[in-house]
This record gives C-alpha cells, sequence and structure tokens, in this order.
C-alpha cells in the first residue's frame, strides 16, 4: 500500500474526517506533510497554541498533562494510526497535554492554514466536516474533551503495603509514569488484602503474607501484578499467581554495595566491639578490658552464596587481606582467576572459618542450613554472620551454639520470626518472643532490624526497577516476559 493510500485509510477512520469522500480525502493528503521525532523529543507542550493535527505513522508518543496537584501523569498512549490535535484545525487554542516521542516516530501532519487552503480548493469538505463534528460534540467525545475530563483515579493504581516514610519518599521521586500510588502502613496478610480492591497492582515486601488464599482474593478483585521490592520471593506463592494468572517481578539487584558493607559493619562492630565500647565512654568508662579484637587480615573467612551481594562481600574481605572460601550452587572459575578466592564444600568452609557470611537464597533446601549439625562442625568461637533471610539459621541451635561458647559473635539483620517485629517500634510492649528476646540479652551478638538495604542508593534502585516493572507490565508484558520475572522454576 502506499503512503498515500495508508494516509487516506486512517483519515477515513478519524472522527473528524471519517464523513469525506474519496477527492476530498485526497486534496486533504496532498496538503498533508512527513515529519518525524527521535526517542524523548516533544512534539508539543501543554499550553503551546495549538496549530496542526498529528497522525501517527509509526512509534508511539506518551500524552502527559499536569494534574491538580501539579504532577504530570501521563493519561493515553497514542501509537500507529492514532490522531491528535484535531481541533486544533478549527480552533488555535492552547494544548492541553504534553506529546512527547516513547520512541522514533514517524508522523504526518495538517496544519490549520493548510486546511484553511484545502476548503478554499475543494469547499465541499466543510459540509462533511460539520456533519461529522456536530454529531461528535453533542455526544462529547473529542480527544480534547477526553483529556480535559480525565480524572487522575482513571491512572493505572498501585496498592503499596508495609510502607515506609522512606520507601514512600524514593517511589514518588521514581514514579514517571504518573502511577496511583496507594500507600498503606498494614501488611499484606489474609486480614488487608482487601485494602487493594480497585487497584490493578501490588507492591510488597520482605514480610508481606502472599501465600496461596491472598493470591486468590488479589486475582478475585483483578489484581494481576505482584510487585515485589526486594530479591527474596520466599513470601509469595508463586505457583498460585501462575495457576491463577497473576505475573510476578522482583528486584533482583539494587545495591549488592549496601548488604555486603552491612555484613563487614557487623563484623567489624562484633570484632573491635565498638557497640560496647560507646557504650562505656557515654558513661564515662574508658577502661579497654573485655574489647580485645583481632586482625582481619590472614583471617580465614567464608562466604555461603556467590551472588551479587556474595561477589561484593568476598572483595571487601580479600580488601582486608583474608583468606577467602566460597560456597554456592556452582563455582565460578572467574571469580577465582579475579579474587582468588577457593571454592569448597559446605563442610570444609565451616571446618576452616574464623568468620562465616551467609548471603544465599531462602528455599526448601537452604532453610535451616545453619543446624546444630553445622555449628558442630565449626571452629570453636566462630564469628557468624546473617545479612540475607532468617531461616538459614535455626534459632535454637544458635542460642545453643552461643551458650557454649561455640559461636564466639553472631551479627543478624535478619531473624527467621522477624515479621512480628522487624520495621516497626516495640518500645513501648514487652518482647513476647523467647528467642528474640533471649538473643538480646548476648553481649557477643548485634541484631539490627533488617536494615542492610538502607542507603540512598539502594531505596533509589529498588523504586526505579519497581516502577520498571510496573511499567513492563502495563505496557503489555506477561508472567514470564518482564524482565525480573520471578517464577516456579526459579
Amino acid at each position: 500500500m502506499s503512503a498515500q493510500l495508508e494516509l487516506k485509510e486512517l483519515l477515513r477512520r478519524t472522527r473528524c474526517f471519517s464523513g469525506l469522500d474519496d477527492e476530498a480525502l485526497d486534496v486533504l493528503c496532498e496538503r498533508m506533510r512527513t515529519c518525524s521525532f527521535p526517542e524523548g523529543e516533544h512534539l508539543c507542550s501543554e499550553g503551546d497554541e495549538g496549530d496542526r493535527m498529528f497522525v501517527i505513522q509509526s512509534g508511539t508518543v506518551s500524552v502527559m498533562k499536569h494534574d491538580h496537584d501539579g504532577e504530570h501523569i501521563e493519561v493515553a498512549v497514542l501509537s500507529d494510526g492514532d490522531v491528535t490535535g484535531e481541533m486544533s484545525l478549527f480552533t488555535q487554542q492552547p494544548r492541553s497535554a504534553d506529546l512527547i516521542a516513547q520512541s522514533d516516530v514517524a508522523m504526518w501532519t495538517l496544519t490549520h492554514d493548510d486546511l484553511d487552503a484545502a476548503l478554499s480548493e475543494y469547499p465541499s469538505i466543510a459540509k462533511g466536516l460539520l456533519a461529522t463534528l456536530s454529531g461528535h460534540l453533542s455526544r462529547g467525545t473529542s480527544l480534547l474533551a477526553k483529556l480535559i475530563a480525565r480524572d487522575v483515579d482513571r491512572r493505572f493504581k498501585v496498592a503499596i503495603f508495609d510502607s515506609k516514610p522512606y520507601m514512600e519518599e524514593a517511589l514518588r521521586a521514581a514514579n514517571c509514569h504518573g502511577y496511583a500510588l496507594h500507600f498503606f502502613d498494614a501488611r499484606l496478610t489474609p486480614d488487608t488484602v482487601t485494602l487493594a480492591a480497585g487497584c490493578q497492582a501490588v507492591c510488597v515486601f520482605v514480610n508481606d503474607d502472599v501465600d496461596a488464599s491472598v493470591v486468590g482474593e488479589l486475582a478475585a478483585m483483578g489484581v494481576q501484578l505482584i510487585a515485589l521490592r526486594c530479591a527474596g520471593f520466599n513470601n509469595v506463592h508463586v505457583p498460585t499467581c501462575e495457576e491463577l494468572g497473576v505475573s510476578v517481578a522482583r528486584v533482583p539487584a539494587y545495591s549488592p554495595y549496601a548488604v555486603a558493607e552491612h555484613a563487614v559493619a557487623l563484623m567489624m562492630t562484633l570484632n573491635r566491639k565498638t557497640h560496647r565500647a560507646n557504650n562505656r565512654v557515654r558513661e564515662g568508662d574508658f577502661s579497654l578490658a573485655g574489647l580485645v579484637g583481632f586482625d582481619m587480615h590472614g583471617r580465614t573467612a567464608g562466604v555461603v552464596g556467590a551472588g551479587k551481594i556474595g561477589v561484593c562481600t568476598m572483595e571487601i574481605l580479600k580488601g582486608f587481606g583474608c583468606r577467602v572460601l566460597v560456597n554456592s550452587r556452582s563455582e565460578k572459575p572467574e571469580l577465582v582467576a579475579r579474587l582468588g578466592v577457593e571454592f569448597v564444600s559446605m563442610d570444609e568452609l565451616l571446618e576452616q572459618c574464623d568468620i562465616i557470611s551467609l548471603h544465599a537464597p531462602l528455599t526448601p533446601q537452604t532453610r535451616y542450613l545453619i543446624d546444630a549439625k553445622a555449628i558442630a562442625r565449626m571452629k570453636g568461637g566462630v564469628m557468624l554472620i546473617n545479612t540475607s533471610r532468617g531461616g538459614l539459621i535455626d534459632t535454637r541451635a544458635l542460642l545453643d551454639g552461643l551458650k557454649t561458647g561455640k559461636i564466639g559473635a553472631a551479627g543478624l539483620d535478619v531473624y527467621e520470626e522477624e515479621s512480628g517485629y522487624f520495621f516497626e517500634d516495640h518500645s513501648n510492649r514487652i518482647l513476647t518472643d523467647d528467642m528474640l528476646a533471649r538473643l538480646t540479652t548476648f553481649n557477643n551478638v548485634v541484631i539490627t532490624s533488617h536494615q542492610g538495604f538502607l542507603t540512598a542508593d539502594a531505596l533509589a534502585n529498588i523504586a526505579d526497577t519497581t516502577v520498571a516493572n510496573i511499567r513492563e507490565y502495563e505496557m503489555g508484558s506477561r508472567g514470564g516476559e518482564l524482565t525480573n520475572a520471578v517464577l516456579s522454576s526459579q
């Protein structure tokens, strides 16, 4: 099909020109011009004088408006064959929205002056235009009317559970597509799932409970995307999601440096006992008895898990001059060559290491990876660090190891029953979890409240990736098509 004929067929399908005969359409096509815009360029801006109509030949264009709160929101996406700016041909009023090329765009344009010239050449065009426009105006269906009347609540809606001020700030800053973000302090559970009513997606964190019943409720309400703002997905019943057609996406890597650096911060705190020294000095006690540490240089450190966080931890430990042993599902020769680490069996790692840092995901195979048998194989006085998932450690076995001195120090950023406590202020309540309460009594244990991810850099990366995951879904990707999809086969 020639470009002229293609354009003629497009015009025939538009509101304005659907009533014109072939000759009138030919006259208009002769007056129209081609133009192109690179990705990201503004075709026009809200408030500009409208003097032309656009007919998209190829590519996509975002229609962006400022809402009553001043937010710049996307109210429509135009693609091949779509027409916008028709009213500009009849009255040169200010543009009601920005048009921004989402990709490289090719289009035809017809200006106000060109239409005037066409009307002079072929006056009967006016009759066809009047007949068509009068019908559309009476029904209030012109594109301009839709843009002006479009309500903010028609935006893609996302229910964000277990929301905290620092995450809310990061997500608002990353919300470049103008999604309607609804923040809830409550965690997603069977009791709170109804808060997601009316939303197309939910955004959840590590302690939200997205079990099979919750997934079923979400699907019944029309929620078809679960956007995790974390790497782990053990709290989501993925098989039910797949059965019900609910897509799941995660943030596989937000800032491996943040978590690795926190793991090492726990090591150094426990080694040099800075937490105890700080408390003494604040009370006027400047003695050093009981604060003896050891040189990291020359010590043997074990890293369990060779993902991005594990690799960052290895790099830091090698910088200290440690000998680094690694256990993971597969050996990575490039790490051996680049860092000089040694891949060993789990038993070898447990038996040889002075420090053990856990960076493995929580799966049925890794649950209680550190149990009584594993602790029994460790060197006496070993330091154990966990910044991954609480379920990697059997807490009862850990307590026994601490009491006997087999474990000389423990740094925990996670805890297997943390969902009842972490991220919340319980300072005015009784700590009813006996194991957690006992852990807090050891002066050689440092517990932080799952804050390894908590850096400005990591928060920005989490928010950006979460919004990108939602955008992919909104644009049509589903299930395994999503870049950061979570599948039951993983």
